[in-house]
C-alpha cells in the first residue's frame, strides 16, 4: 500500500447523478487515485448510481468536514451544486468535464490521469470564485435564504405579464423598471444565463457583480457592473406570479412588496485547474471566437 500524499490525503469523488455512463470512469478513477495512496470516498448520491469497489460512502456533512479535495465529474451544473456545497468548508475542486460547454469543469475524460498527476503533485493553479447570499424577505415578515454562485434571477412567472422591479444598491434607490426580470450576476455567472441577455462577461479576479435586465421596457436599462462590496436590494413593486432562482436549484414564489436583498458570501468557492490554465483561451474554446461556419462545420460547402 503506498504511503498516504502529503497533498490532497482524502479525496471526494461526485459524479453527475443519473449520469448512465458514470460508473467507468468512477471506478478507473478509484483504481489511479488509490495507487497513488490517497483515500477515496464517494457521496452517497454518486454510490446509488455507481458504487465503486474501495471508495467509502459518506453524506453530504461527513463529506465536507472529511474531504480535502473533491474531483466533480460531469457538467457545470453538478460543480456549482458541489461548491455550493463545499464552499462554507473551503475545499478545493476539480473539475472532469462530462457535460457540453464546461466552464468550470476543464479536465477532459481522455486526459485525466495525465492531468491529474500533476495537478495531485502540486502543478495547478488556483481560483477563487465569489458566491452571493440571497435572502428573500416577504411582507408578513418571513425569509429564506440560499446561496448561489452563477446568478439570482428575479422574473415574471407563466401568466405573461412583465413585473416592476424597484432597484437599490447599498441603500440607494437606482432605478424602477418594468421587464421580464433582472439578473445579477457573479463573475462566473457572466458567461450563462447573464451573457444570453446581453451582460459583459467578467473575468474571475474582477470583483464586481452585473447587473442586468431582461427584456426592459425601456431601452435604456442597460446592464451595470457593480463592486461585489455592494449589497443589491430588488423590490417587486407589481406583478403578477413573480419569482426568485438562485442557480436554478432553490426557488421562491415572490409577492408585490417582497424583496431580495443579496450580498457576497463571506467564503468563496476555490477551483484548481492545470497549470497552464488560460481563462481566455477557455473562452476563445469554448465560446468559438473567431471561428468561421466553415471551420465550426467542415461539411457547409463553399
Amino acid at each position: 500500500m503506498p504511503t498516504a500524499p502529503a497533498r490532497f490525503p482524502r479525496i471526494a469523488l461526485i459524479g453527475r447523478h443519473g449520469e448512465p455512463g458514470i460508473a467507468l470512469p468512477l471506478a478507473r478513477l478509484t483504481r489511479f487515485l488509490a495507487g497513488r495512496g490517497h483515500s477515496v470516498a464517494l457521496d452517497a448520491k454518486t454510490a446509488k448510481t455507481a458504487a465503486t469497489e474501495g471508495a467509502a460512502v459518506l453524506g453530504d456533512d461527513a463529506l465536507a468536514a472529511g474531504t480535502d479535495l473533491a474531483i466533480v465529474l460531469g457538467g457545470d451544473g453538478t460543480m456549482l451544486s458541489v461548491a455550493r456545497m463545499l464552499a462554507p468548508r473551503g475545499v478545493p475542486l476539480i473539475g472532469v468535464n462530462l457535460g457540453r460547454l464546461g466552464f468550470l469543469t476543464d479536465i477532459p475524460l481522455a486526459e485525466l490521469e495525465s492531468t491529474l498527476e500533476r495537478m495531485l503533485d502540486g502543478h495547478f493553479v488556483e481560483e477563487r470564485r465569489a458566491l452571493l447570499a440571497a435572502t428573500v424577505l416577504r411582507r408578513d415578515g418571513t425569509r429564506s435564504d440560499a446561496l448561489a454562485l452563477n446568478e439570482v434571477v428575479v422574473n415574471r412567472g407563466g401568466l405573461g405579464s412583465m413585473i416592476e422591479c424597484v432597484i437599490e444598491i447599498d441603500g440607494r434607490f437606482v432605478y424602477a423598471m418594468r421587464a421580464d426580470g433582472v439578473i445579477v450576476a457573479t463573475p462566473t455567472g457572466s458567461t450563462a444565463y447573464a451573457l444570453s441577455a446581453g451582460g459583459p462577461i467578467i473575468a474571475p479576479e474582477v470583483p464586481a457583480l452585473a447587473l442586468v435586465p431582461v427584456a426592459p421596457h425601456a431601452l435604456t436599462h442597460r446592464p451595470i457592473a457593480i463592486p461585489d462590496s455592494a449589497t443589491i436590494a430588488i423590490g417587486v413593486a407589481s406583478g403578477r406570479d413573480a419569482a426568485v432562482h438562485c442557480d436554478g436549484h432553490a426557488h421562491f414564489a415572490l409577492s408585490e412588496g417582497d424583496r431580495v436583498s443579496l450580498a457576497r458570501a463571506p467564503y468563496a468557492a476555490r477551483f484548481l485547474h492545470p497549470e497552464h490554465h488560460d481563462y481566455f483561451a477557455m473562452l476563445r474554446l469554448k465560446l468559438h471566437w473567431s471561428e468561421t461556419p466553415e471551420r465550426l462545420n467542415p461539411g457547409i460547402a463553399d
